[in-house]
């Protein structure tokens, strides 16, 4: 605690051997980062400059991926500043505002995959209707709601927890995630209260949401010829694919900060890292391999000679 700015400053206490390997983990981790803008970016410019991607199914990718850059970026410059500092610290209400944009982008995720899931539903079990449902006014609202809605509720949970008592200055963790909540004395039944309705509604009702659709895509699809099952395959299977990863994410980051004490240091250090590193990096590398449209304006980009 600095009493003269009366700033509370919390340790991350999850770094292993930091003075040993710092310039190690920086460039690692650099790399890692450079990595995840380059490809998410590639995949965003494909569909920016492409009349034929801008449609609502390319547009939710690209905002997909977005996210996948933002939620990189609140992250990342942190760790990579900690590791070449002599201590890995931050203040208390910065570890809040992390708190808050790391779950918030995680939600906004849930929600894109939602509306990614009805525009393919409209698609495909709704064909004539589509252009009358799926105008730029239903994509931008949906955008809107997808981004808005997460980042008010995880707005009431952290100025929740703003004025919740510490009695724990340490985090054991390497970034501001669930673990804050065991740093407080107690924590509120409003916190734990809210926090059940942030779980439903930003994460179970958007899940139940895409396995309806589904349902009734896959209804249809069997009903339909092999043509049209191909098609179905094509463009719904790396969304399907984006989904499960993305999930069992969620259910990892979960489990990581429930268990965390049972643990050795180190294999904590890897699970938490592991949270941060394979999906950002899994989205763009699916549909850039998976969407045909897209990977055929990789192909171009990369390889023009073959297109002259």
């Amino acid at each position: 605690m600095d009493e003269e700015l009366n700033v509370t400053y919390i340790t991350l206490g999850g770094h292993v051997e930091v003075n040993k390997y710092r310039y190690v983990y920086f460039f690692i981790m650099l790399l890692v980062y450079i990595l995840i803008i380059f490809s998410n970016y590639i995949i965003v410019y494909i569909i920016w400059v492409h009349q034929n991607l801008h449609e609502p199914m390319y547009i939710f990718i690209a905002a997909l991926l977005i996210n996948s850059l933002l939620y990189s970026t609140a992250i990342y410059p942190k760790l990579l500043i900690d590791f070449l500092s002599e201590k890995q610290i931050i203040s208390y209400s910065a570890c809040l505002f992390q708190f808050q944009i790391f779950y918030s982008l995680g939600s906004s995720e849930f929600l894109l995959l939602s509306a990614m899931a009805y525009d393919r539903y409209v698609s495909i079990c709704k064909p004539l209707q589509y252009p009358n449902i799926m105008t730029k006014t239903t994509v931008s609202i949906s955008l809107l709601f997808a981004w808005l809605v997460p980042a008010c509720h995880m707005a009431v949970q952290t100025i929740l927890s703003s004025e919740a008592k510490l009695c724990d200055l340490t985090l054991k963790g390497i970034f501001c995630n669930n673990s804050i909540y065991k740093l407080q004395c107690v924590t509120s039944r409003v916190i734990t209260i809210f926090g059940i309705v942030i779980l439903s509604d930003l994460s179970i009702l958007p899940m139940l949401f895409i396995v309806f659709t589904y349902t009734k895509i896959f209804i249809v699809t069997y009903q339909s010829c092999r043509k049209v099952r191909k098609k179905v395959a094509d463009t719904c299977l790396p969304h399907l694919m984006v989904l499960i990863s993305f999930s069992c994410l969620c259910a990892y980051e979960t489990s990581i900060a429930r268990v965390q004490s049972n643990f050795p240091k180190t294999a904590h250090l890897i699970m938490m890292l592991q949270t941060i590193l394979y999906h950002p990096l899994f989205n763009p590398l699916i549909y850039g391999l998976k969407m045909k449209e897209i990977s055929k304006h990789l192909k171009r980009l990369f390889c023009p000679a073959k297109y002259i």
